[in-house]
């Protein structure tokens, strides 16, 4: 038995002239929630297609649930719960209908009436045909499907598409009791937020490969963000701050001090010695922001280093 939900060695997809995906090497472990993450054409879809055998790959191999995603493709289908990004419907059929024949397709013993229940859709609108459905309902009623059978692997690509505030709350509240049950989550979204708050592992595509796989604290504190620490002083330091380990850029101005700080440890440091030579009246700490790491490990933040004035990168998946 494999501990890997998912695994692709040298994955590799040719269109013509143009390389989707270069010699990609992915490893999800078994249980745990993880982000996918990318700019437009980063290679995310294709990735995703070529795990559910919609694309076949150019070299290499994938497998999920260590099966291979050619070879068991009927298998897998029957394990695995997808909301693709652009999921079809068919726009006669009633939402309760569509939940009846994913139940069917996988010889499951789901009642749909409770799968459509739990993705917030009630009994008048399961029994509304889904060509009458808006976007977040039918996003709703892909997610219901995808939960038929209580799946070994979630693969979720853009999945908060159309919802409210509220709809992506709950669906982040799905993610983590399909997790708890036991269930790997993978999970495509350019909504860097909603990735923070539930996943344990991202990994950051650009131009077709892996540029980054860790947590997102992790990939903060190495993409050399860190932390902003100001601190009020009451009167400014008499004598020099020193060098501390991974402090950088120290400020002393009229009546604060300030520095990044690239550890957390360092940040505890940086304010006990400023506390050491000075007396601090009150302490901000801002972290670097999401978008602002995401672009680090992107082609997206050599763009922005050549550009004048510099400005924030797009984020889109």
């Amino acid at each position: 038995m494999t501990n890997l939900a998912i695994e692709t060695r040298g994955l590799t997809k040719r269109f013509g002239d143009v390389t989707a995906i270069d010699g990609l090497d992915l490893a999800v472990e078994a249980g745990e929630i993880f982000g996918f993450l990318g700019p437009n054409g980063a290679g995310k879809s294709t990735t995703i297609n070529v795990l559910l055998d919609f694309v076949s790959p150019t070299t290499g191999t994938a497998s999920m649930l260590g099966l291979d995603v050619q070879a068991d493709r009927k298998e897998l289908h029957r394990r695995i719960g997808v909301v693709p990004e652009n999921y079809g419907l068919y726009e006669r059929l009633s939402g309760r209908r569509h939940v009846e024949l994913a139940i069917e397709f996988k010889g499951a013993t789901d009642d749909p009436g409770a799968l459509l229940d739990r993705v917030g859709l009630s009994p008048e609108e399961a029994n509304r045909p889904a060509g009458e459905y808006s976007t977040g309902m039918g996003q709703r009623l892909s997610l219901a499907m995808a939960l038929v059978g209580s799946p070994d692997l979630l693969i979720l690509d853009e999945p908060t598409g159309g919802l409210d505030p509220n709809g992506a709350r709950e669906l982040r509240a799905i993610i983590e009791a399909e997790n708890e049950r036991g269930a790997t989550v993978f999970f495509s979204s350019h909504v860097l937020e909603q990735v923070e708050a539930v996943a344990d592992r991202v990994g950051i595509m650009d131009g077709g490969q892996l540029t980054a796989v860790d947590t997102i604290e992790r990939l903060r504190r190495d993409s050399a963000g860190g932390a902003r620490v100001t601190l009020s002083v009451d009167h400014e330091p008499e004598r020099a701050l020193g060098d501390l380990p991974n402090v950088r850029d120290i400020e002393v101005t009229d009546g604060t001090v300030r520095a990044t700080c690239l550890e957390p440890e360092a940040k505890l440091a940086f304010i006990d010695r400023v506390q050491a030579v000075t007396t601090a009246t009150d302490v901000r700490v801002e972290e670097s922001s999401l978008e602002e790491m995401f672009a680090s490990y992107t082609t997206e933040a050599q763009a922005d280093e050549q550009a004048e004035p510099a400005a924030t990168a797009g984020v889109e998946a």
